[in-house]
């Protein structure tokens, strides 16, 4: 029986995960935290084999001190991270295995390949990348939307656009436009397109409910318990 600790058990995501994993064959919920309990994660968090996080960057400090004193996985969903916080995560890989992504949907994952693919068999032409969500969603742009960017520009080397106001004149060469739409309750839009002389290619990836995350992250964690100590991506841990 795999033992599992989910962090910012309140939350859209995480209540949803907790539902799941108490389902599930083969795992038993021992615990949930959230922003008025995580001091306690360390403190009088039972044992258990991994965390699944998606709470708040807020809480990595007390997630990290519990996977380094109990060597559980740690699975975390958790967006608008820094890149000390993603530095903090790598650095957990030495203990436990570990694996960060701002979304897990197998689907996300896929249009993510696509995206580098286009990229790379395109060169030169302008790239837009948009993504919509409901009303509550607290960073912007989102966790997917910076990964796609990063399948388009893995180096960082080209010039990025949050949003245009203003006479802004012609568009510089390489640069990539970055938008963030908020509303309702869309649980995720991702489009990537491409423009080119005389011709556009989009890419869209269309979220209807946040189950596909959820699916995703137990999908995950079961893997990941299985692994030895490190930092592993998603595509890598699903797919190889």
């Amino acid at each position: 029986m795999t033992r599992v600790i989910v962090v910012g058990a309140k939350g859209r995501m995480g209540s949803l995960v907790s539902a799941a994993v108490a389902a599930e064959e083969g795992m038993e919920l021992v615990g949930g935290y959230d922003v008025d309990t995580i001091d306690q994660l360390d403190e009088v968090a039972p044992a258990a084999d991994v965390v699944i996080d998606f709470s708040a960057p807020a809480s990595l400090t007390y997630v990290a001190s519990y996977v380094r004193r109990t060597k559980a996985a740690l699975v975390s969903g958790t967006t608008g991270v820094s890149e000390d916080d993603l530095a903090c995560l790598r650095s957990l890989g030495d203990v436990a295995p570990v694996i960060w992504s701002g979304n897990y949907s197998l689907g996300v994952a896929t249009l993510r390949h696509l995206v580098a693919e286009a990229s790379a068999s395109l060169p030169g032409w302008d790239v837009e990348i948009e993504e919509c969500h409901h009303n509550k969603k607290a960073d912007a742009p989102s966790g997917t939307a910076k990964m796609l960017l990063r399948a388009v520009d893995p180096d960082g080397e080209r010039p990025v656009c949050y949003g245009r106001e203003g006479i802004v004149g012609p568009r510089p060469e390489g640069e990539i436009g970055m938008h963030s739409l908020r509303g309702g309750t869309v649980a995720g839009t991702h489009t990537v397109s491409f423009f080119g002389q005389d011709e556009e290619l989009t890419l869209t990836h269309r979220a209807t409910s946040r189950q596909i995350f959820v699916n995703g992250a137990i999908a995950a964690a079961k893997r990941l318990v299985t692994r030895e100590p490190g930092f592993y991506d998603f595509d890598t841990l699903m797919f190889d």
